[in-house]
């Protein structure tokens, strides 16, 4: 019975994730909405299995993906922002050294922003493998090789393609749940 819920709510969450970025105005607050449903359904199936490192693996992802977005601000700031005011110090060449400043602070950020999106969806793809292994849903596997991957390939822009098939490949695994965990599998060994 856990894991219908986790089907519904997975499923569910991973829909309003995906759709929310198309939609203007509210999009933002039913991303938000999406994630927390598939932290519920991750920590259903987390508790179904009793494998802790299924949930924390996925909310260390979660924590990581926040992080990349405070930090590449942050950063943005720092390296533009400041080299910005010394700039106007000086006065010197001031619209092509803002322009240089700017360009700098973009791309470190992004370049930050990466790295963090990287390491996230490696424990993602861990969490993934593990619901797949305990549920047999192999789909579940792939999505999260799909993200990992899609994360890798960013700095190339093929990136966000890839990530957009793994989003829609994840609404399909959660709605491949079975209703109950298959025979031996809720103490499988890794």
């Amino acid at each position: 019975m856990a894991l219908n819920q986790a089907k519904t709510y997975g499923g569910v969450g991973a829909i309003l994730s995906l759709v929310g970025i198309f939609i203007p105005y509210i999009g933002f607050i039913a991303s938000i909405a999406g994630v927390v449903l598939i932290l519920l359904a991750v920590k259903t199936i987390s508790e179904e299995t009793k494998d802790e490192s299924i949930f924390s693996n996925y909310l260390i992802s979660f924590i990581l993906r926040i992080l990349a977005v405070v930090v590449a601000i942050i950063a943005f700031i720092y390296f533009f922002g400041i080299s910005y005011l010394v700039e106007i110090g000086r006065f010197q060449h001031f619209e092509r050294l803002s322009l240089k400043r700017l360009l700098v602070g973009i791309i470190i950020a992004l370049i930050i922003f990466w790295i963090f999106e990287v390491i996230s969806f490696i424990f993602l793809k861990k969490s993934y493998e593990s619901i797949a292994r305990y549920t047999k849903v192999d789909l579940f596997r792939t999505t999260g090789l799909l993200y990992l991957i899609g994360a890798a390939t960013l700095i190339i822009l093929i990136g966000f393609l890839i990530i957009f098939i793994a989003e829609i490949l994840e609404i399909v695994a959660y709605f491949s749940l079975p209703e109950n965990l298959p025979e031996g599998k809720s103490t499988a060994q890794i």
